[in-house]
Parts: C-alpha cells; sequence; structure tokens
C-alpha cells in the first residue's frame, strides 16, 4: 500500500460541497424545456462581464474556440502572423491555425513563465498582426509591458485568460487590457463547468456584436446568415447554470488556493534541488508549479507517485517542437527559455479542497525523495 494518498485533483468534493444548489440548478434547466442560449446563458454573461469590469461576454463552447472566434472577429487575412508563447499547452497555436493564422513564438521569462516583453518585441516583424500573451499557472503575463509593446507596433492583443479567473493587475483583471480576453470554464480550471464551456470578453460593441454572430453560424437572426465565416460554438444552459452557482464563489476559492500556495512555501522553503513560484499579488494559483533541478524531474514525480502523490507537467513538449507544427520550421534552441522550464517544471496538488494535512503529506514526500 502506497503511504500516500493526495490526488492531483477531486472535483467530486468541490462537487459534494454545493451539491444541493448544483443539483437544483441542473433540474431546473431540466424543467424549463430550454437548453440552447437561453436565459441561463444571457444571465450568466452578465454576470461574467460584470465581474470582470467589462461591457460583454460572448460564451462559446470551449476555451480553445474562444480564442479562434477572437482570433476570427478581427478580421485578419490568411498568412497573418500571432505572437504567442510555446510553454502552454499550444492552444493558441491551435486556434490560430484554425483561423488561417500563422503561429510565431516569443520566448518566455524564467521567473514567471509568461511571454517575455524582450522577446516579444524581437520577434515582431511586418507580417505579425496581433499578439496573443497567456497569463500562466494564474499569474498574470506582464501585461502592461505586452500592452505598450503593442500599442507602439499597433497591433491587437487577445489575452488568453484560461488559467487566470479572478488574476489581477493593479486591481483591474486579467483579460481587460487587450482588445479581447478569452476564458475556458473546463472543469478543473479556478471557475470550472461541469463539461466544456468558454467565453470571450470585450470592451468593444462591434467585435461583440459580430461574436454573437459568429457563434451561431453567422446569424443575425434565424437561418439568415449576415457574418461570413460563422461557426457552431454555443454555450449550453445546464452549463451556464452550474457556471452561475459557483460564480459567487470564486473569489473565496482563490483565496484558498492562495492559501494552500503559502503552505507550500512555508513546508519547501528549505528543500534543496527545487525553486518554488512567487506569491505574487494578483496570482490565484490555477497550478502550484515548481522547477526541479538538476535533470531531475521526472525521477521526482516518480518517487511521488510511487507513494501515492498525484502530480502532472504543465507542459512536457513545447508548442514549437511539436510534430503538428513541424512546418513552422522551429529548432531546438530557439526557445531556451521555454526549452529549460520544459525539462524541469512539476506541478504539485492545488485546490481549495485540499486539507493542510495532504500539503503535509505531499511535502513530506518531497522531502524524502529529495534526501
Amino acid at each position: 500500500m502506497k503511504p500516500y494518498n493526495v490526488p492531483f485533483g477531486d472535483l467530486v468534493r468541490q462537487y459534494r460541497a454545493q451539491q444541493a444548489e448544483l443539483d437544483a440548478a441542473a433540474l431546473r434547466v431540466l424543467h424549463s424545456g430550454w437548453y440552447i442560449l437561453g436565459p441561463e446563458v444571457r444571465a450568466f454573461e452578465d454576470e461574467w462581464a460584470k465581474y470582470c469590469g467589462v461591457h460583454h461576454c460572448v460564451s462559446v463552447g470551449n476555451g480553445t474556440e474562444a480564442l479562434h472566434l477572437a482570433l476570427r472577429v478581427l478580421g485578419l487575412q490568411p498568412g497573418d502572423e500571432v505572437i504567442t508563447v510555446a510553454n502552454a499547452g499550444g492552444y493558441g497555436a491551435i486556434a490560430a491555425v484554425q483561423a488561417g493564422l500563422k503561429p510565431r513564438f516569443a520566448d518566455v521569462d524564467d521567473e514567471t513563465h509568461t511571454m517575455s516583453p524582450a522577446s516579444l518585441a524581437a520577434a515582431i516583424t511586418p507580417r505579425t498582426k496581433a499578439i496573443l500573451p497567456v497569463h500562466l499557472y494564474g499569474r498574470p503575463a506582464s501585461i502592461r509591458e505586452i500592452m505598450a509593446i503593442a500599442e507602439q507596433h499597433g497591433l491587437p492583443v487577445i489575452e488568453d485568460c484560461a488559467q487566470s479567473h479572478g488574476a489581477m493587475v493593479a486591481g483591474r483583471m486579467t483579460g481587460t487590457f487587450g482588445q479581447l480576453g478569452t476564458f475556458s470554464f473546463y472543469p478543473t480550471k479556478n471557475l470550472g463547468a461541469l463539461g466544456d464551456a468558454g467565453a470571450i470578453i470585450t470592451d468593444d460593441d462591434a467585435l461583440a456584436d459580430k461574436l454573437r454572430k459568429l457563434r451561431v453560424y453567422g446569424w443575425d437572426r434565424k437561418y439568415h446568415n449576415a457574418e461570413p465565416g460563422g461557426i457552431n460554438t454555443r454555450l449550453d444552459e445546464l452549463q451556464a447554470a452550474l457556471l452561475g452557482c459557483k460564480l459567487p464563489l470564486l473569489n473565496q476559492w482563490n483565496e484558498l488556493r492562495r492559501e494552500r500556495a503559502r503552505w507550500y512555501h512555508e513546508l519547501l522553503r528549505d528543500v534543496p534541488g527545487i525553486s518554488l513560484p512567487d506569491i505574487t499579488d494578483g496570482h490565484v494559483f490555477h497550478l502550484f508549479v515548481i522547477q526541479v533541478h538538476g535533470g531531475r524531474r521526472d525521477a521526482l514525480k516518480q518517487a511521488l507517485t510511487e507513494q501515492g502523490i498525484g502530480t502532472d507537467v504543465h507542459y512536457p513538449l513545447p508548442t514549437h517542437l511539436q510534430p503538428a507544427f513541424h512546418d513552422l520550421g522551429y529548432e531546438p534552441g530557439e526557445l531556451p527559455v521555454t526549452e529549460r522550464l520544459a525539462e524541469s517544471v512539476l506541478s504539485l496538488p492545488c485546490y481549495p479542497e485540499l486539507t493542510r494535512e495532504e500539503v503535509a503529506a505531499v511535502c513530506a514526500a518531497m522531502r524524502s525523495a529529495q534526501a
């Protein structure tokens, strides 16, 4: 028998804490007979826009489609280039390709793991038509510096906020600096549905109107295609109702995540061979990602698995080195920080329901494995 049993995530615990309310919301939708783009969707869109501090929220089927439509709505032309990062799972690059665009990559900062403004500035060419930074692991990117570079070059910015629900920079929500902000509400997110869900936020009336058409075949009214290139990507009433139940708890959950990050710092600060993420203002710790030095990441991960500790790697192979993106022409060594992090990052359990005893177990297993 393994000495510990600490899962990397446990969505059942969160469900049980809200079971009565979530069950009632689901039954309300089931009994309503209205399952697509109805009052629950409108209510959640209004609530999410208000929470983020913007005029518009346009919900969609998932976070990748949010990125896809955000790129499409800008009116970019086939072959135009979009600069993003290569250490965030590849979702922005996938969306760019879906939109007929060419992803290019800036390197990331070794401390924040987010887009390096200096690398971004160096990557811009006359073919660059948009910038897509990612607020990764719950930590805001250097968005003010990125916006300054974008404004200097006249480039629109789409913020990927799939891992930064409620994260702030100087009192302002991530997703509100660029022209558009996109969100995923995948079940494991800080605000997660019980299935796939996504959204785009903006203060631009014209972009919001166009997005609402694009998400439903390009219709301006039923069966009338007013906007070219429309697709079908709609948030359903059930997921909207469940998200509406969870949203009031988001700030509390984010604070619980920060508390668990502080516990890790308290118990791991003197463990050799690892680096801990900074606890910075605005960080909402979607993930608690350490660096393991000396080429021991995989060995440590295996040792923790053998002791019953769930971990994960976000992300093991940078996008520019993935086989599907070989035709972009990148070679190993072109994004050195990104590539180094891919070999050293390790995600430890970090969620609101995680107990102090479980964090202590993770840390005890870490100490044993690193001794």
